[in-house]
Formats: structure tokens, C-alpha cells, sequence
């Protein structure tokens, strides 16, 4: 049986251009959702808004650099005047920073830009969606972080700790939230098969790839999957929790 578990919401997905993002938004749309997709790559947005069209789903796209308070501000503010309301924020966007480089060499410079889009721009988009789904009495907010946040991927300091810092914003709101019909979750994955890795030094995948016990990466689709059962109304009795998709590499 067809599922439509977003019929008649409206959802906002970050880092929609491409990889794990679109995946989500792809889905959520096949399952009746209207959604607003976020991005940087504007050319890559406007081919999937032509997609999403095509197949008559309600789209609103727009170019939106989460770590610009400004813009993540007005871009809310734009859906729900195009929707009337948001139900679902999944926060994709992010960026992998310098691989294959101890910290005495990691410039501070690397180090701020990726904090600027890794947790500064996952705490803007909390921060300002969560005041509309307040007005509901309800939302689900999915946050992609990573196995390098759980347990540190050497040689990738600025991405390992901003993502650790992904981990802690979800389970303090998840807590903050908890009694509003709000729920906060994250999930953390292992090396998924995405645009956003193929810069990714082969030492370094090679290395992340030998620590999964399924030894394969994950797909876009597996993530997508997880993502929108936790964005669904299934997920009620979720909050605060980092779920695993790491072919069996995190086991707690």
C-alpha cells in the first residue's frame, strides 16, 4: 500500500540540491508533502524545481546559506507565506572541511567555515523554525550528523567536532521540546554515497569504510528511509536521540 504520511504538510529540507537532501525531499513529496527546498547550488535547485513541477508537486525553492541568520530568518518566512504553516525541518546541509589533516595543520580559517554551516547553521534553522511549529502544537525536526560526532574521525577535527556539537543541540531540545508536540531528533551515518564526499582524500574514505562491518557505504535511500519515518507522526514517542545508520559500526 502506497504510504502518504505527509499528506497536507509542509516540509523544509536544507541541502536539497543534491545527495542526502534531496533524497529526503524527493520522498516526502512521493508521500504527499509540499516542500521548500534550501540550498547554495543554485543551478542544482532550479533543475529540481523543473523535476518537481513536472510531476505537479508543490515546490518553493530558493538559494539559503543556513549560517546567515538574515537569510534563514526571511527564508522561513517565505514557506509559511507560501504554505501557511511547517510541520517538518530535515537539516542536510552541511560540509565535510579538510580531510587528511592534523589539527597543527587545520587552519583556524577551515575551521570557522565549517562551523559557520555545520552547527551555527544547524542552530539558526532550530532556532527560527521552531516558533511555527509552536503555533500547531506540532513539528518534527530531523538533523543529519554523523558517526564522526559519535566517535571522531582522525584527521578530520573541524568535521568531527561540529558534528558532535550537532548531537548535543538535538538531545538539549529534544529535552527543551519534549511537552510542545515537538520532537528533535538526529541520525548519525557512516560513509553515505553522495556528491558532498567525492572531494573526500581516498585515504580517507578507504579508512571510514574499513571501520563498517557491513564493509559498504550507504545510500541515499537507506537514509531517506530513516529520516522520514523519525519526520512522520509515526515517530511520537521519539525525542532527544541520535538513531545509528552505520551498517552496524555504532552499536549503542
Amino acid at each position: 500500500m502506497e504510504q502518504k504520511r505527509f499528506e497536507n504538510q509542509v516540509a523544509v529540507v536544507t541541502g536539497a540540491a543534491d545527495g542526502i537532501g534531496r533524497a529526503i525531499a524527493e520522498r516526502v513529496a512521493a508521500e504527499g508533502g509540499k516542500v521548500a527546498l534550501w540550498d547554495v547550488k543554485e543551478e542544482l535547485l532550479d533543475l529540481r524545481k523543473r523535476e518537481f513541477s513536472a510531476k505537479g508537486i508543490p515546490v518553493l525553492v530558493k538559494r539559503v546559506d543556513i549560517s546567515d541568520e538574515d537569510q534563514v530568518k526571511e527564508a522561513f518566512e517565505e514557506v509559511v507565506k507560501a504554505f501557511g504553516k511547517i510541520d517538518v525541518m530535515v537539516n542536510s546541509a552541511g560540509i565535510v572541511g579538510p580531510t587528511q589533516t592534523k589539527i597543527t595543520e587545520y587552519t583556524t580559517e577551515a575551521f570557522d567555515t565549517i562551523y559557520r554551516v555545520n552547527l551555527r547553521g544547524s542552530f539558526l534553522v532550530c532556532k527560527y523554525v521552531i516558533p511555527y511549529m509552536q503555533q500547531n502544537k506540532y513539528g518534527r525536526i530531523v538533523m543529519i550528523a554523523s558517526i564522526a560526532g559519535k566517535e571522531g574521525n582522525p584527521n578530520m577535527v573541524g568535521y568531527s567536532a561540529t558534528k558532535a556539537g550537532v548531537i548535543g543541540l538535538v538531545k538539549g531540545l529534544g529535552k527543551e521540546y519534549a511537552d510542545e508536540g515537538i520532537t528533535v531528533n538526529g541520525i548519525a551515518p557512516a560513509v553515505i554515497q553522495t556528491p558532498m564526499n567525492a572531494d573526500t582524500a581516498p585515504e580517507q574514505l578507504a579508512y571510514m569504510a574499513s571501520k563498517i562491518p557491513m564493509q559498504r557505504f550507504g545510500t541515499v535511500a537507506e537514509t531517506a528511509s530513516l529520516a522520514c519515518w523519525i519526520a512522520s507522526k509515526e515517530a511520537s514517542f521519539n525525542t532527544g536521540f541520535i538513531f545509528d545508520l552505520s551498517g552496524g559500526r555504532a552499536t549503542y
